[in-house]
């Protein structure tokens, strides 16, 4: 079976499609090993996989080939990640965007050619873990900082 990812050595690559797994690891270095294992059966696997609760060795992410791992900076074990495929970083600029809490991450995925066959040239994908709290509001990020306005998708 061909790779997905082959058909795209040309610089100026467009997908057809924008394939996104998100998934909860639980912590588990088994689960996340099952996960992105089952992508090597894909016919297309993911571009982007946002993972909230991801196995973490001393703060650090595991790693699997054709991914980039993104997590919020140390201290302690990372509450969410987003993987990128080097796919699509190597044909598509993303930036990584931190917020104010480590329960967030987002990667802005930027192509002045525009994206998904319209002329807007970025949109945002955020990963968010929202652990319950015994406090009131009982959630670790208010509605208003995950809906902040954007400027684009």
């Amino acid at each position: 079976m061909e790779n997905f990812f082959t058909q795209y050595t040309d610089s100026k690559a467009v997908f057809p499609s924008f394939p996104i797994v998100q998934h909860n690891c639980l912590g588990s270095w088994d689960v996340f090993g099952l996960l992105f294992d089952s992508f090597t059966l894909r016919p297309h696997p993911p571009l982007l996989v946002p993972i909230q609760d991801p196995p973490s060795r001393r703060s650090v992410l595991p790693i699997f080939p054709g991914f980039l791992s993104l997590s919020p900076p140390p201290p302690g074990h990372p509450p969410v990640a987003i993987y990128v495929s080097r796919v699509l970083n190597h044909h598509i600029s993303c930036s990584t965007v931190f917020h104010d809490s480590s329960e967030m991450l987002s990667v802005d995925i930027l192509s002045p050619d525009g994206l998904f066959g319209s002329t807007q040239p970025s949109v945002r994908v955020t990963s968010v873990y929202l652990l319950h709290t015994n406090r009131p509001p009982c959630r670790g990020i208010p509605p208003e900082q995950l809906f902040s306005f954007l400027p684009y998708p």
